[in-house]
């Protein structure tokens, strides 16, 4: 028996001065701010000369600090200044007012990356940010063509992801995608500008079957169908490259397969492979790797028949 195992993929701002920004809720105060600035909260509208007393969390502050009046003073704050702060004024213990306060950094320029594994129906655009926030953080989006804006439609299961119909095909006029990264402590933006075939990437073949041919035990069949994901195999069809090499060498063999209207086609790996393999091992790799050029594949086809 042989064991191997199979891989195929297919191609076609700044820190705001006080008071912080903040929302005001039917509990409390939310404010933010920037990991190592100084922090003043202030106890309600109590007089300056109004004596109170700090809890964050229903414990004693113990984070470096200076207390004037009704004003708690945090000294270069870091995350573990983050909690729910209450004012109790003095003497009778009447709690005042309460704020939670949530230490971050603004956003940096987010990464941009589009892709269209749907091709001609649309594309997809996702971004991340490289360094954490800490804090919550929203995203505009704004897509360009030809000097006319595009709907983005966010994705229902990856947040950080939208959505976009091609408006025509085979347009010369590049798009350019906007993102902008938005919290309480300031904003930052990338922009990407492509080509519409740029970006045209399939997602790989599914079904992949390896399995010995019938009465031929010198040769294997290997079979798949095309993404589930491709729209329109016959009108842009995909062309296949598939590699494979025993296990214990580098390097690879290369078999080119043309598809046109097949989603089923098999590829038989031929003898003289499979003879250089007996003695050797019986387990090997096999990777397939194809890509969806339009006209390149129809060229290529046409070559290979």
């Amino acid at each position: 028996n042989m064991h191997f195992g199979i891989h195929i993929i297919c191609t076609y701002p700044t820190s705001l001065n006080l008071p912080i920004a903040q929302s005001r809720s039917s509990l409390y105060a939310k404010y933010y701010e920037r990991i190592g600035n100084d922090v003043t909260m202030q106890c309600g509208s109590l007089d300056n000369d109004a004596s109170v007393t700090w809890k964050v969390n229903g414990t004693d502050v113990k984070a470096r600090r200076r207390e004037e009046g009704p004003r708690l003073i945090l000294m270069e704050v870091n995350m573990s200044s983050n909690g729910l702060y209450s004012c109790f004024q003095n003497p009778d213990g009447q709690r005042r007012d309460q704020i939670n306060l949530r230490v971050g950094l603004p956003p940096k320029e987010p990464q941009v990356t589009c892709r269209s594994n749907t091709y001609p129906k649309g594309f997809y655009c996702s971004w991340h940010l490289q360094h954490p926030t800490y804090i919550p953080t929203d995203f505009e989006v704004d897509v360009q063509h030809n000097q006319r804006p595009l709907e983005a439609t966010r994705d229902e299961v990856h947040k950080n992801r939208c959505h976009v119909k091609f408006p025509e095909l085979f347009s010369s006029f590049p798009y350019r995608v906007n993102v902008t990264a938005v919290n309480s402590l300031g904003r930052a933006s990338s922009a990407i500008s492509f080509e519409e075939s740029s970006i045209v990437k399939p997602d790989p073949p599914e079904k992949v079957v390896a399995k010995p041919v019938a009465n031929n035990a010198r040769r294997l069949e290997v079979t798949w169908n095309s993404p589930s994901t491709w729209p329109d195999v016959e009108t842009f069809p995909l062309k296949y490259f598939l590699r494979y090499r025993p296990l214990i060498r580098d390097q690879w063999q290369h078999v080119s397969v043309a598809i046109l209207l097949n989603e089923s086609t098999s590829q038989s790996v031929r003898e003289d492979f499979l003879r250089s393999l007996l003695g050797l091992l019986n387990l090997f790799l096999l990777h397939i790797k194809a890509e969806s050029r339009c006209c390149v594949m129809l060229i290529s086809i046409k070559l290979l028949k």
